[in-house]
């Protein structure tokens, strides 16, 4: 229960219903790295994924669950005492853990995918529970599908889930069906049935566009945990956006009266980490982060903020991290500034890491006038958080021009170890510069996404590239930065093709388990 009855508790499911957004997918250690950043973010509770689901899922959530200290970890299992087991097993290292289990009850749910009666799900729920409760000492119950549950029947589940052990009682509008007005007065039907000390969670998602509005109703009507996601990404059309529930809580704070642990300042940092790790840019006119949220075209809109900011920004850039950027490195800088910058972003790395990154700004330094907070953090990205590399770029050089002779891409690369060097020609510099790759690779992805992105401002400014390759129906997102916009291509599309090399190689070792 929380410390107060005004008191809302976050519970992020980022690294588990987050990650099955399309595209979405993070490795072990994005994992961590998105975890510690949740932690910085001050969420309550992480749910760090479904431990029984994959031996990928069970070292994630275990990794998890010994890397965060302050932050309760979270693992999803069905009403299934091996799922249970399983979650329990993953999350023994955890200071706080909880086990997350869940069952359908709606009747469509339960008719065609459970092939359970009513009463076999109550049985389940009681058997499941009572188990998890021997396990953990604390137990949410999830009642998949609540918002088309019968009402009556939804109560009852979760009466028999409070007297088997559980005191958080999730209610999920799962496919994103419920309208604010009816999912509150569900809400506030169940809180009048339930003891005070249990607290009622609700998870949203956004088919219709209403997972933030059906969140801050349920909480209104008497929820007390809110369930979402960073930049609200997950599956279908995503969930309840984080971010955006935390700053209507804090900026209508007169209206709602509702404490939280959310760090606002840590809102900007946190999405833009998410976007950098999972290769998918924040659309520009997304609440809270998007590069429009504080900028003003209109002249009558510019002439109000210059006179009051508060004319037409409800809350500040600065009070969701959103700072502006000051030359603070180059190739002068040290280790110990390189550091404490990097402290003041969020990465805390050792010694050795810390190394590595001075290097890289250095070079960097050489290249370009000045240095910001994006270019430091995409150097962190591409130096310290990349993907092993099972193909290695060591050379590249791209041909182009009106000349009439197709643009030829000539490159030098290491595939295991062993140098392989190789020439070819395209419509494009960039499509010869992949085509090249995909065959001294001996791999024959399929391009579906190619987005270039300025870091900075300014001539010299890093560029990003970001690319999606699927191939044997496995997808692969990589991320290249260089102030040379094809060498950052080229390293977008091998990074891409060495996370494919990564899951084909977790898939092996799955199969193998």
């Amino acid at each position: 229960m929380p410390a107060s009855p005004n008191r809302v508790l976050f519970f992020d499911t980022t690294l588990r219903d987050g990650e099955q957004s399309p595209g979405a997918t993070m490795s072990l250690s994005e994992k961590i790295r998105m975890a510690q950043q949740l932690e910085l973010l001050g969420v309550d509770i992480i749910e760090a994924g479904f431990a029984a689901s994959s031996a990928g899922d069970f070292e994630c959530v275990s990794t998890v669950a010994r890397e965060i200290t302050k932050a309760r970890i979270a693992s999803l299992c069905r009403t299934v005492i091996a799922d249970i087991d399983r979650s329990a097993e993953a999350l023994r290292h955890a200071k706080q853990s909880r086990l997350h289990v869940f069952i359908a009850t709606s009747p469509l749910h339960m008719e065609y995918k459970l092939k359970m009666t009513p009463d076999q799900v109550l049985r389940a729920t009681d058997d499941a529970v009572r188990h998890a409760a021997r396990c953990a000492g604390d137990v949410e119950f999830s009642c998949e599908d609540a918002s088309r549950s019968d009402l009556d029947f939804m109560v009852q589940v979760c009466k028999v889930a409070i007297d088997a052990g559980a005191r958080t009682l999730n209610i999920p509008d799962t496919v994103g069906y419920a309208m604010p007005e009816e999912f509150a007065a569900r809400i506030a039907y169940l809180k009048e049935r339930i003891p005070d000390d249990v607290v009622i969670s609700v998870h949203c998602h956004n088919d219709l566009g209403m997972a933030v509005a059906n969140t801050l109703a349920a909480l209104r009507a008497g929820a007390r945990q809110a369930e979402a996601t960073v930049a609200g990404i997950g599956e279908r059309a995503g969930n309840a956006s984080l971010e955006e529930l935390a700053m209507c809580l804090t900026v209508r704070k007169p209206y709602y009266g509702y404490e939280h642990a959310i760090k606002t300042d840590q809102i900007y940092p946190t999405v833009r980490t998410l976007s950098r790790i999972i290769g998918q840019p924040i659309p520009l006119n997304k609440p809270i982060v998007g590069a429009n949220a504080f900028a003003h075209e209109s002249g009558i809109h510019q002439a109000g903020v210059l006179a009051n900011p508060e004319t037409y920004e409800i809350m500040t850039p600065e009070s969701v991290g959103i700072a502006s950027n000051n030359l603070v490195l180059g190739k002068h800088s040290g280790k110990n500034a390189v550091k404490t910058k990097l402290e003041g972003m969020g990465y805390h790395l050792d010694a050795a890491q810390v190394d590595t990154v001075l290097g890289a700004v250095k070079s960097l330094a050489d290249k370009k006038k000045e240095l910001y907070d994006e270019d430091l953090e995409a150097l962190v990205l591409e130096e310290i958080y990349r993907i092993p590399d099972k193909y290695r770029l060591v050379h590249i050089g791209v041909q182009s021009g009106d000349t009439g002779v197709p643009p030829c891409a000539m490159l030098v690369m290491e595939i295991d170890g062993v140098r392989r060097e190789h020439a070819g020609f395209g419509v494009g510099p960039v499509d010869a510069l992949f085509s090249a790759i995909a065959t001294v690779t001996g791999r024959k992805p399929k391009l579906e996404q190619y987005a270039v992105n300025a870091i900075t401002g300014g001539t010299d400014a890093l560029g990003e590239v970001t690319v999606r390759i699927s191939e044997d129906g496995a997808v692969g997102v990589g991320r290249g930065s260089h102030p040379d916009i094809i060498n950052a291509s080229a390293r977008a599309y091998v990074n891409a093709l060495n996370r494919l090399a990564k899951k084909r190689e977790e898939i092996s070792r799955e199969q193998e388990a």
